[in-house]
């Protein structure tokens, strides 16, 4: 009969926990995804735009990931904090510092190894822009030796040009304005991003093309530090409920993605 029973009571509180019935009151969720009293989201600042980055404001910051904290954090009924990173790789570096406690970003193997996923809310297509006047007009005229490519540094994106381009040399900066800045003034060939964030930037750059072909998918999803369970089932739970609610679409609205479809695969 006891056995039952505590089976019965581990059984209820996971789905107390699965379910988001009354999750702030898991005190054992809390403490693993709150332990400051606060839902630490990591975010990475960037004028690029998309699914991923984040961006300052007078008022704090604006994106996503900010609008995706803040409702999570409103379900688990504590303040949301977001900590400042340049990029991805700087997130990923984070995991093991306890410096933050959910985020959303692009992952891959190398990740997947450093930080537990959840559920895919993006799906993109990476390619290159080449700066203007370039006579470079698809992979094959780019991947030469002497072609200079950019990308943000530790990124999937980054990842994945190296692994495409065989000549072709890819360095990576710490930042997004870095690469941007040597597109713009000319000092690289081409620079290594979402389709979507490229096409926007080509608007910026008089004479800049984006390549018509695609070197990757870049998926982006919600991720909280490894053994981290509680944490892991509730994220889980919150970006199905996102995907299905409209939450996800609201913040897409919200920050210049209307006319963007949500792709999860």
């Amino acid at each position: 009969m006891f056995e039952w029973r505590a089976l019965r009571a581990a059984a209820l509180a996971l789905a107390t926990i699965m379910t988001g019935m009354t999750a702030a009151q898991a005190d054992g969720l809390k403490d693993e995804i709150a332990a400051t009293g606060k839902l630490r989201v990591a975010i990475a600042i960037s004028p690029a735009g998309g699914a991923f980055w984040c961006t300052k404001t007078e008022s704090g910051y604006a994106g996503v990931p900010v609008d995706l904290g803040k409702a999570m954090a409103a379900q688990l009924g504590v303040p949301v904090d977001y900590v400042e990173h340049l990029n991805s790789g700087q997130i990923t570096d984070a995991a093991a510092d306890k410096s933050w406690d959910v985020t959303f970003l692009p992952k891959d193997p190398e990740r997947e190894a450093r930080m537990s996923f959840g559920p895919i809310y993006e799906v993109a297509d990476a390619t290159y822009i080449v700066k203007a006047g370039s006579t470079i007009r698809n992979f094959a005229t780019l991947d030469q030796k002497g072609t200079e490519v950019a990308a943000v540094k530790g990124t999937t994106t980054m990842r994945g040009a190296q692994a495409h381009l065989k000549k072709a040399t890819v360095t990576g900066f710490q930042s997004f304005d870095d690469a941007y800045n040597l597109l713009r003034f000319g000092e690289i060939d081409a620079f290594a991003l979402s389709r979507d964030q490229l096409n926007a930037m080509a608007k910026k750059i008089p004479g800049a093309k984006v390549l018509d072909e695609t070197f990757k998918k870049t998926v982006t999803a919600v991720a909280v530090p490894l053994n981290h369970p509680l944490a892991l089932a509730f994220a889980v739970k919150f970006m199905n409920d996102a995907i299905s609610n409209g939450t996800l679409r609201k913040a897409f609205d919200n920050n210049g993605l209307k006319d963007q479809p949500i792709r999860v695969k």
